[in-house]
């Protein structure tokens, strides 16, 4: 490639990479002017997770930043599109360490812009979130810098400045001079591009991030939770921060790696208590469907320890009434506000999840206060299973998630939940892998990855294998004994049809939701022994799924009891640490 025209001293020459290229990412474009670019962005000042949403909502639009004549296509608008992001991280500060921690990611880019101009925008945006001059990698409220561009090699500095990395300053260096010493930086990129070859070390970002000695203390996983729209006044002069929300909090979990490193935070498994607010739910119908008896609920699992309330206005059993949307806004935002308007502050800021597929209602509850969306459909609607990839139900859930920037558990289902057990198509899978996983893997998978590729952040995503969902007793004891495999790092596809490849819902933190359910009851009636049970009567039963769930590392857990079950994950957590 040629960057003479936007550069004032000649670039180092460029290496061709015959091997896995940016310009092969899944996301991309065909248009032959646009360009794949990997971009590092990380924050230790202020709302770290705010200030990095709001960089890629400002990246997201680069007008403001550039003239036409920058651009690699003088007749075309400026164009980025982020195709991709990673997972996001805390770390500790690197070089100097007398600051707070980093919270750090990374995304995949598809531009027309050139090198220095996007150099520009980035350096822009930086100023407009508020990152002021600091000393050298010291704080910062933003920080963006270009990793790789197509597969191209280039320093713009004169070719006798090249012998260090102290004049950095206005210049570009692709691919990043410090890329292979940075965990915070090849850890993101291999959640993205792990077998993409550095077209300078001839190594892949895999490869690169395995020669580095672990982190002391390690890098954990993130998942930051918006505060209560509600609560905050907004910026009404800045149309884009306006629409970032605040964060309330967030989670941690580990990388995933074996072994773990013995310095490692012990792994919590978090509580989802469960609010019905419907009349016909499976198991605890009309409960707590009135305004007392809710709060009552929510006050008693707060004080058991709950991480979280899922309140739910549509019931999922098989054969459940219709509710239209307005009447499942009409049961669920209620309760929010209920929460939100709580005298105690333990119970007013808990973080609160809406159960619900339907965008409206999505939309109207975070908008009330909730801080997470569980869609049993993961986004494609409860007709989709038959229906190609994407639908008019996926796109408008993308718009409200993008929009409101909240987590949301992705669960696996096949339309109603009593039918569609049939995994025979993935009978092929071996290694002792039961075809129901294999169907886990890809039907879920090739979700989660579409949605990561249009516009849903990747730090954002939770799993939900869909026990009790379109699978037989014997398949739901499959998921929940083999829940790790879900989201391990492992092949999935068929070898004849050509299929292979990697898992797309590898290290994916997971959420098990085996609570009271049916085929719990199914196990408990067979034998000599057997009994029929009700729900309510399935507690111990749900307590072995439950600490079978921590065993397996689920980073959620959604239950009905919640003080009983807050008791089994505190000593299961202590026996599976």
């Amino acid at each position: 490639m040629d960057f003479t025209s936007s550069v004032g001293s000649p670039p180092q020459q460029h290496v061709a990479n015959s091997s896995a290229s940016l310009l092969e990412h899944p996301g991309r474009v065909t248009d032959p002017q646009n360009h794949v670019v990997a971009l590092a962005i990380g924050s230790n000042i202020g709302d770290s997770c705010r200030n990095i949403e709001y960089a890629l909502r400002l990246l997201e639009d680069p007008s403001s930043h550039l003239q036409s004549g920058e651009i690699r296509a003088p007749d075309a608008p400026p164009r980025l599109v982020v195709t991709d992001t990673s997972f996001m991280y805390q770390s500790a500060p690197m070089y100097v360490t007398d600051q707070p921690p980093f919270f750090n990611c990374a995304c995949i880019v598809e531009t027309n812009v050139r090198p220095l101009a996007l150099l520009r925008v980035l350096k822009g945006i930086e100023e407009t979130v508020g990152r002021v001059p600091s000393i050298r990698n010291g704080p910062r409220a933003i920080d963006l810098d270009i990793i790789l561009y197509d597969d191209s090699v280039l320093d713009t500095r004169p070719l006798t400045e090249r012998t260090t990395l102290d004049n950095l300053h206005g210049q570009l260096v692709i691919p990043h001079p410090r890329l292979c010493e940075r965990e915070f930086v090849l850890r993101p990129l291999f959640d993205m591009i792990p077998d993409y070859v550095h077209p300078v070390q001839r190594k892949t970002i895999q490869t690169l991030l395995e020669l580095l000695p672990p982190s002391d203390p390690p890098m954990e996983r993130v998942i930051p939770f918006p505060k209560d729209p509600s609560s905050e006044s907004g910026d009404t002069h800045n149309k884009t921060l306006s629409s970032v929300p605040s964060t309330s909090t967030h989670w941690t979990y580990p990388i995933p790696t074996h072994p773990p490193p013995p310095n490692a935070k012990p792994r919590k498994t978090h509580v989802m208590a469960t609010l019905n607010t419907t009349p016909d739910s499976f198991s605890d119908g009309s409960d707590h469907n009135a305004p007392p008896s809710a709060i009552a609920y929510v006050e008693s699992s707060v004080l058991a320890g709950a991480s979280i309330v899922d309140i739910g206005g549509y019931s999922t059993k098989p054969g459940a009434a219709f509710v239209s949307p307005e009447e499942e806004i009409s049961r669920v935002v209620p309760a929010v506000q209920q929460i939100r308007g709580h005298p105690e502050a333990d119970v007013r800021d808990v973080l609160v999840s809406v159960d619900t597929f339907r965008p409206e209602v999505a939309r109207a509850a975070v908008l009330a206060g909730a801080n997470c969306i569980n869609d049993v459909h993961a986004f494609s609607g409860p007709d989709s299973y038959h229906l190609s990839l994407p639908n008019e139900n996926m796109a408008l859930m993308i718009e409200v998630a993008k929009d409101l920037a909240v987590p949301l558990v992705l669960m696996h289902s096949r339309g109603d939940a009593g039918k569609n057990k049939d995994y025979g198509e993935y009978s092929y899978a071996g290694g002792g892998q039961a075809p129901v996983l294999e169907g886990v893997k890809v039907e879920l998978g090739e979700k989660v990855e579409y949605l990561v590729k249009h516009g849903i952040r990747r730090w954002f995503v939770i799993v939900d294998p869909g026990i009790g969902f379109s699978k037989t007793v014997e398949g739901n004891l499959e998921i929940l004994r083999n829940a790790g495999r879900v989201v391990s790092d492992a092949e999935i596809g068929d070898d004849k049809l050509n299929t292979r490849r990697r898992n797309p819902l590898f290290g994916y933190p997971i959420l098990i939701g085996a609570s009271r359910k049916s085929f719990l009851g199914e196990i408990l009636s067979r034998g000599e022994h057997g009994r029929k049970t009700t729900p309510k009567e399935r507690g111990w039963a749900t307590a072995a799924a439950v600490a079978c769930a921590v065993q397996q590392k689920a980073l959620a857990v959604r239950v009905h009891d919640t003080r009983e079950m807050s008791d089994v994950v505190r000593i299961s957590e202590a026996i599976w640490p």
